[in-house]
């Protein structure tokens, strides 16, 4: 069976590698030729993975959230997702801003569409993901602010507080955040407003 890559597949920026014989929908050329992103045509096993970047979550956690994204991987397996997890891989002392940039680094560059980082409270992996260009972060603590920061607000990554959610609220807030589409609509214009501070700044920083 061959890939299809879709309108949602194409990254924000970059380059998306596919493997060969991949059918790549009118869409998804269109949004590539107006990102800018350049499609790579490769043999399958030069290619990182082959799971697309809609079905890539990638997931990352520092010492406060490390058991909970252990947790938290067999439900994105069961939902059909790929995982991306780049650590840790124990409880030892971890500094949040560095999992967070490389969470939302993978998120950013297109690699994956969706990105999850849990630290012990779960604010300051938000406030470091989104220094990130491209990136909406969102804290969330509950289904209702899950439901909200992906139908308003398009949020890309998903932050969550390893040590003020039980397993059961931090699944129950990862299900509906990943299954909540983006209700565009007058929350596009919004959602594109952020983006044009984020750009505003890149601009006066260059």
């Amino acid at each position: 069976m061959r890939l299809v890559i879709t309108y949602q597949d194409i990254p924000l920026t970059g380059e998306l590698q596919v493997p060969i014989g991949t059918l790549i929908t009118p869409s998804a050329r269109d949004a590539a030729a107006e990102r800018g992103v350049k499609i790579v045509v490769l043999p399958a096993d030069q290619i990182h993975s082959l799971a697309p970047p809609a079905k890539t979550v990638a997931i990352g956690a520092d010492h406060g959230g490390f058991r909970m994204k252990e947790e938290l991987k067999p439900v994105l397996a069961e939902l059909g997702l790929s995982i991306r997890d780049i650590g840790v891989s124990e409880e030892k002392p971890a500094d949040y801003p560095d999992i967070a940039l490389q969470v939302a680094e993978l998120v950013a560059s297109g690699v994956a569409s969706r990105g999850v980082i849990l630290d012990g409270a779960g604010i300051g992996s938000a406030m470091a993901a989104n220094k990130v260009p491209g990136v909406r972060a969102a804290l969330c603590y509950d289904k209702a602010s899950a439901r909200n920061s992906r139908e308003h607000n398009d949020s890309n990554v998903l932050t969550l507080g390893g040590r003020f959610l039980t397993m059961t609220q931090a699944e129950e807030v990862l299900r509906v955040w990943l299954g909540t589409p983006f209700a565009a609509g007058r929350h596009a214009a919004r959602v594109q407003k952020i983006s044009q501070i984020e750009q505003k700044y890149a601009k006066e920083l260059k």
